[in-house]
């Protein structure tokens, strides 16, 4: 893999991991716009996508680092902790709130990884993706509600992992779907990004693990360790501008923009399969 390939990809994961646009559908559109072939290889694009979900899983610890420490300190003591400082600590029930979003989700990947890897995605199924699921998006945007994160509930936490679990689609993204499943819920705007993040941060550890095991088992291919390093930092720098971006942009705004974003796309995508260009 050449290292602008790895530069661009890098960047690609980066601002579509945290951005509500789909980092699974751009990297599958990426190669199959510009007729790349470097992640043909199955050993390849498992060690590659090792390395980006490395990044972004730098980038989501280092942005929500204060909230992770407060929900790992907190959750810690919650099982022995009293009815006094349950109340007084909200951050120790959050925690494990948090960790049951990320079951079905996991549960789901883990028994059907090879079906989800062979059945779909795809340029035309990516790009009906985008076109849906901004249109859901744009739905639940138009919900009114401030909750907060202390409002979250044993029910809430499953609807946003059962929604998780749609974000195994490429062309969903799983940043989307728990935004959209909360604005549903009547969280505020901010409070729903804030919280897809740290939510995030067990799924895009879990995934990179996962690949991890993969890469330890086969071993890095020959000639792609300065590939992944390129990529590790690309994902990681664009990641943290991406966090940081959306967070601004939900205090004061929208997010119509990443709608008409996804529908843009994916009817460019769904022309060039049309007219045989691709």
């Amino acid at each position: 893999m050449s290292w602008w390939h790895a530069l661009i990809l890098g960047v690609v994961q980066g601002l579509t991991e945290f951005f509500p646009i789909s980092s699974s559908g751009h990297l599958e559109l990426v190669p199959w716009l510009f007729n790349w072939s470097d992640l043909d290889s199955e050993s390849v694009s498992t060690a590659f996508d090792a390395a980006l979900h490395l990044g972004t899983l730098l980038a989501v610890v280092v942005a929500v680092r204060s909230d992770l420490a407060k929900l790992m300190v907190a959750g810690v003591r919650y099982p022995v902790a009293s009815a006094e400082e349950r109340v007084a600590t909200p951050h120790g029930r959050l925690a494990w709130l948090y960790l049951l979003t990320a079951v079905p989700a996991a549960v789901v990947g883990a028994l059907f990884d090879d079906v989800i890897a062979e059945q779909l995605g795809g340029p035309v199924a990516v790009a009906v993706s985008l076109i849906g699921f901004g249109a859901v998006l744009w739905w639940a945007d138009r919900r009114t509600g401030e909750r907060t994160p202390e409002h979250l509930t044993v029910r809430d936490a499953w609807l946003i992992g059962a929604a998780q679990v749609l974000a195994l689609n490429p062309g969903t993204s799983r940043s989307g779907i728990t935004i959209s499943a909360m604005r549903a819920l009547g969280y505020g705007r901010a409070a729903a990004v804030r919280m897809s993040f740290v939510i995030g941060v067990p799924i895009i550890a879990g995934a990179g693990v996962w690949k991890v095991v993969g890469l330890i088992i086969d071993g890095v291919p020959d000639g792609l360790a300065s590939a992944m390093v390129i990529g590790v930092g690309a994902a990681a720098v664009t990641g943290w501008l991406a966090i940081t971006a959306l967070q601004r942009l939900a205090a004061r705004s929208n997010f119509n923009i990443f709608v008409w974003y996804r529908v843009a796309l994916g009817v460019a995508v769904l022309g060039i399969v049309a007219s045989g260009i691709r």
